[in-house]
């Protein structure tokens, strides 16, 4: 968590935008990811298993890159704090979605504890109009976290280290189009501070802090 909570400083002194730095996250973490996986921990991919859920994987890495997206954008507009409080309103969502998805009660006790979230949300960010588009960034990247939640739930037979390096690998295409889309690969903002910064953030804050957190699960 400490990791993950410090992305966004990182992300305000690198100047690209944010799905060419979403796109180079993606290649630089699914890199480090794979290495650690394959060199250090010794683990084989089950090619069969990754063929039986492809369209999941496909889908849910689409959804992971889209929501760095939308996580990058939310730290250019508004404080780190407002963009990390709004990010992880994503369990707020998988709990008001999952009586509808999973077929889950929501409880009296569960509606009072997200009525209390939002308005903690609220009260913490302090929201303006300065900061109304950062906010609505980072409640979009939450509402697509939330969504690979539930479809990590309909993925079978593949384990927390396999899942997570190929919907990362996912993500680097459907990224690529966009930022094609979007104007194409322009790095001459860059200077050698920009370029180790994006360097921690792909092998650090993704590659590193993915391996850390699948580890403990």
């Amino acid at each position: 968590m400490t990791i993950f909570g410090t992305i966004g400083i990182f992300r305000k002194y690198i100047p690209l935008p944010s799905s060419l730095l979403a796109l180079a996250r993606g290649i630089i973490g699914t890199a480090f990811l794979l290495f650690l996986v394959l060199a250090v921990k010794r683990d084989k991919l089950s090619v069969e298993a990754i063929k039986r859920n492809f369209v999941f994987l496909v889908v849910s890495g689409a959804f992971i890159g889209f929501n760095w997206i939308l996580l990058f954008e939310a730290y250019r507009y508004t404080t780190v704090a407002t963009a990390t409080l709004c990010y992880y309103l994503a369990p707020v969502f998988v709990i008001l979605a999952s009586p509808i998805v999973l077929k889950e009660k929501l409880t009296a006790k569960k509606l009072l504890c997200l009525a209390a979230c939002l308005v903690g949300m609220v009260l913490v960010t302090g929201i303006d109009g300065g900061s109304v588009t950062g906010v609505a960034f980072g409640i979009g990247a939450a509402i697509l976290y939330a969504s690979v939640m539930f479809i990590n739930r309909k993925i079978k037979s593949v384990s927390d280290y396999e899942r997570t390096v190929t919907q990362m690998a996912m993500s680097i295409p459907v990224v690529a189009v966009y930022v094609l889309l979007r104007g194409g690969v322009d790095f001459s903002a860059m200077n050698a501070t920009g370029w180790l910064l994006m360097a921690v953030v792909g092998v650090v804050h993704t590659g590193f802090a993915y391996f850390l957190y699948f580890g403990a699960v």
